[in-house]
């Protein structure tokens, strides 16, 4: 079975790639839907997460209080790497499990659409195309999404820059220009590197 890891920045346009390969037809799975999974309330994560935070950060229902987290980590680098930590560990271990059930059930090709490669996620990888995007570009998609703008720069900062995530990729998509001209890269990639290898849907 062929893995294929996407990863970009935030406001880079990495969920309207897997969004793309989704709608072809592959099985995506999404880091930030499993991390929304293990932080709901009971999740798998919560614990470790008070144990580091505190109580509050965790709402009376038992859902995390992200704002209170949020306010903390995109402000302490620390502490951020902290929390991506334990969230990491968890939303890594369940993409293993279901890459190995897909496996066993002799599917093609997967895609893990995960925002930080960390050293899990490029090992379970056999291609990573990341996708980059100009800073002015991706400021404004968070401005469209409700982010201050502050709030938008700070979290930008506190990721790698896309010259370092271009690096630990295979090919890069610039997302910076019309959604045709992205959807254009893509079937480019699908063409060479999926159906190159048999892999066609």
């Amino acid at each position: 079975m062929f893995v294929l890891g996407i990863t970009g920045g935030i406001g880079s346009g990495k969920s309207t790639v897997s969004s793309y390969l989704k709608d072809k037809g592959l099985i995506v799975l999404d880091a930030d839907e499993i991390s929304r999974k293990v932080t709901a309330s009971g999740g798998v994560a919560l614990p470790a997460i008070a144990e580091i935070f505190g109580r509050r950060a965790l709402k009376d229902n038992g859902d995390l209080n992200r704002k209170y987290v949020s306010d903390i980590v995109f402000k302490d680098r620390m502490k951020l790497d902290m929390l991506s930590s334990i969230i990491h560990k968890y939303v890594l271990t369940e993409m293993e499990e279901e890459v190995q059930k897909l496996r066993e059930k002799g599917t093609k090709c997967v895609v893990l659409d995960v925002p930080i490669p960390v050293n899990r996620f490029i090992a379970l990888c056999n291609q990573i195309w990341v996708v980059t995007c100009r800073e002015d570009v991706r400021l404004n998609r968070l401005r469209d999404r409700g982010m201050d703008l502050e709030d938008a720069k700070r979290r930008m900062a506190m990721q790698m820059d896309d010259e370092e995530y271009s690096e630990l990729g295979d090919h890069v998509i610039d997302n910076s220009g019309t959604i045709e001209d992205t959807y254009k890269r893509i079937e480019e990639l699908i063409s060479q590197e999926l159906n190159g290898r048999g892999i066609r849907f």
